[in-house]
């Protein structure tokens, strides 16, 4: 008789269901999925929820395999020894393997007032929060987003859609992951919005009032409502359970996303640190994550030697309200080059983009990920170099 695996899946995103519905496909394996909601949270639409256009939600049962045992708390430790997990609400779940797909949230702000007066939205319960502020500020009441990687463009083109007077303060440049080419486009169509983009020289925020965001050149930005969108950091899980982690707190692990502490952990999505090897925080990556971690547990359950890990970006996908976006293409390497697609053919693109991702998730769910080959947005064609864990994230 077959022995069985358990596997634990910590993490609910992109990764934690990809890594978990491929694991599923396999009758020699049951899989335990934690995660703190009950439902998938499509973390690029929450710029859309923020705005009031998209809910950003999907129930489990449409993205989860239904052999794929779904537990609806946090885990408060995890325990390498023993191979088990401590539960928050109380009592334990064991493991022979475990994928650490924890993702990523808010970073501390630290900035003077931020944490008071500003709004995050890297997840649901901000984003949640944000939009009854939102609708209860006039009309006219200025906005301003703090931030201008892709969550900071995207809710602020989102919100001057809707009407709403807004600055997007920049700390720098516009978009630093984009081309110069493509940056002109986004910040042409911003402008075409009305956004008023602050960047360059003083353009850092020191400060946030309640009705105001001061700048490291004096300035002082009246604002009623300021929207906090400069970054992601990482639960410290790893390391409260006495895990190896980088700087930022993400798991260290090999190139097989193996745990340099524990062959028996393995690491997906955001809060993964391959060594030598940080990928840019974001969907495209989750997705191919959690597949090699899949693949790494099924090595290993298969007394085979896991494949490292190789990752193929295509780029950078940004919606500039529901009429216009850009595709920012890269080379190999995740460097943006000259070639981007804009306007309604990018706001096009970008739909497509989310609704293929769940889209994807589903038909994997309904096959148990067997004997499917990866499709080409989780697909593993290349090895990239990525950014820094602080880089905002997009599709």
């Amino acid at each position: 008789m077959t022995e069985n695996t358990d596997v634990v899946v910590i993490g609910g995103g992109y990764a934690g269901v990809v890594a978990a519905n491929r694991l599923a496909g396999r009758d020699d394996v049951t899989v335990t999925l934690i995660n703190p909601r009950p439902v998938f949270v499509e973390r690029i639409r929450l710029h859309q929820l923020v705005a009031g256009n998209h809910d950003a939600v999907v129930d489990f049962g449409e993205v989860l395999a239904g052999n794929v045992r779904l537990v609806v708390d946090s885990v408060a430790r995890i325990d390498p020894a023993g191979r088990g997990v401590t539960l928050a609400a109380g009592g334990a779940v064991g493991y022979d393997y475990l994928i650490y797909a924890v993702g990523s949230g808010s970073a501390d702000p630290g900035v003077p007032g931020a944490a008071q007066f500003a709004h995050p939205i890297a997840d649901l319960e901000e984003a949640r929060r944000l939009r009854p502020v939102l609708a209860a500020a006039p009309a006219a009441a200025p906005v301003t987003v703090v931030g201008a990687g892709p969550t900071g463009i995207e809710t602020a083109a989102e919100l001057a859609e809707e009407g709403r007077a807004v600055t997007l303060v920049c700390g720098d440049v516009l978009g630093p992951y984009l081309h110069p080419r493509g940056r002109r486009s986004v910040a042409r169509t911003l402008a075409g919005l009305g956004v008023t983009v602050v960047e360059g020289p003083g353009a850092r925020v020191t400060a946030v009032t309640r009705d105001a965001v001061r700048l490291d050149d004096g300035r002082e930005l009246p604002s009623g409502v300021t929207v906090w969108a400069t970054g992601f950091g990482v639960p410290d899980l790893a390391a409260r359970s006495g895990l190896s982690t980088d700087a930022v707190g993400r798991l260290l692990t090999d190139r097989t996303l193996t745990s340099v502490d524990d062959a028996r952990i393995v690491a997906a999505g955001d809060a993964a640190a391959p060594k030598d090897l940080p990928f840019r925080m974001s969907c495209q990556a989750a997705g191919q994550l959690g597949t090699r971690a899949a693949r790494t547990v099924i090595s290993r359950i298969e007394g085979e030697r896991p494949a490292p890990l190789k990752v193929r970006f295509l780029g950078q996908c940004i919606s500039l309200g529901r009429r216009a976006g850009i595709f920012q293409f890269a080379s190999l390497d995740d460097t943006a080059n000259r070639f981007y697609v804009a306007g309604r053919s990018a706001a096009k693109l970008k739909e497509f983009v989310c609704t293929s991702t769940v889209k994807q998730l589903t038909n994997e769910a309904r096959k148990h990920g067997a004997s499917r080959a990866p499709a080409p947005a989780w697909g593993e064609t290349a090895t990239t170099a990525g950014q820094t864990a602080t880089a905002e994230r997009t599709a």
